[in-house]
């Protein structure tokens, strides 16, 4: 099994599109072998620019994602797209809206694309979309953009994977900024207003700015607010920008260190979770959960002392 890693490991690092496709899938479908896979690659992670882009639906953030990447080649860097799609209420998988709409990118070796379903996951993102861009990374990927689903204040989830978050918002979407301000505000390092031609636009970032003034971050660092025309590529360079700017920040003030400590504080805490949460799963099984489900709602007897002993058991 390790030679046969090894081999992989090498043909993800040649390029090999396959390789990669099945690397994910396996991740994905957290197919037997997916941890030891994982477990090589993490030495060769690290390297790409992890950056996250969320806001509401109708936010345009598949166009500004497909026009981040177009700057992005012009620079001769590669990419990768993790596009978290709503998964099927029948099926279960990604409606792959995404991928539609950046089937432009196709025909370049440069760009990989993979969209993924939430799979009922809180937060926006797919449970292993990490894991996902932790391949991608090791892969030899300049840049990873991940588009999370618009879902308001329970996106926060994307702060533990990226090394940049962009909250994106558009002028005319109801109370605009105080409909969010109470969780996805707090998350960006870049105010994106989109569709910045429509009226409102000043207004929003009124709003932006007046809550900032309210609270400032530890980092000092104000989240500039950037103005886009995504659908015509208008204010893309202005947004590179505003992001190197915020790396080199990150690095003069030695806070990149600092900032991932944290994030892989979060992030273990999370996978520890998920862990254990398994190994229950396969210590009681279905049947027996079901019986438990029945007694505690016959009151038979209380969850508490239920969970006390199943966690004590494990």
């Amino acid at each position: 099994m390790k030679a046969e890693i090894q081999n992989w490991i090498e043909s993800l690092h040649a390029g090999e599109p396959r390789a990669l496709a099945r690397a994910i899938s396996m991740v994905e479908d957290r197919s037997p072998g997916c941890v030891d896979l994982l477990k090589a690659l993490f030495p060769h992670t690290g390297k790409a620019r992890i950056i996250g882009m969320t806001g509401a639906p109708g936010a345009g953030k598949s166009t500004l994602v497909d026009q981040l990447a177009r700057f992005y080649r012009k620079e001769d860097q590669t990419i990768g797209i993790i596009a978290v799609d709503p998964s099927s209420p029948y099926t279960g998988g990604a409606i792959l809206g995404d991928r539609i709409r950046m089937q432009d990118h196709f025909s370049d070796s440069g760009i990989y694309i993979r969209s993924m379903a939430t799979r009922g996951s809180l937060g926006g993102l797919a449970r292993t979309t990490a894991d996902v861009a932790a391949v991608l990374d090791a892969s030899g990927r300049d840049v990873v953009l991940v588009e999370t689903v618009g879902v308001g204040q329970d996106e926060v989830d994307i702060v533990r994977l990226a090394d940049i978050t962009i909250v994106i918002l558009v002028p005319g979407m109801g109370d605009d900024v105080q409909s969010i301000k109470a969780g996805i505000m707090e998350i960006a390092d870049i105010f994106v207003i989109n569709k910045s031609d429509r009226d409102g636009a000043e207004r929003v970032e009124r709003e932006i700015k007046t809550l900032q003034s309210l609270n400032m971050r530890n980092d000092r660092w104000t989240p500039p607010v950037v103005k886009t025309v995504a659908s015509e590529g208008k204010g893309i360079d202005e947004l590179a920008g505003a992001v190197h700017k915020f790396e080199d920040h990150l690095k003069k003030e030695g806070l990149a260190l600092k900032r991932s400590v944290h994030n892989w504080q979060e992030r273990l805490l999370e996978m520890l979770r998920d862990s254990m949460l398994e190994k229950v799963k396969a210590r009681i099984g279905h049947g027996q959960l079901a019986r438990y489900a029945e007694e505690v709602a016959e009151h038979k007897r209380d969850p508490y002392t239920l969970i006390e002993e199943i966690a004590g058991s494990v």
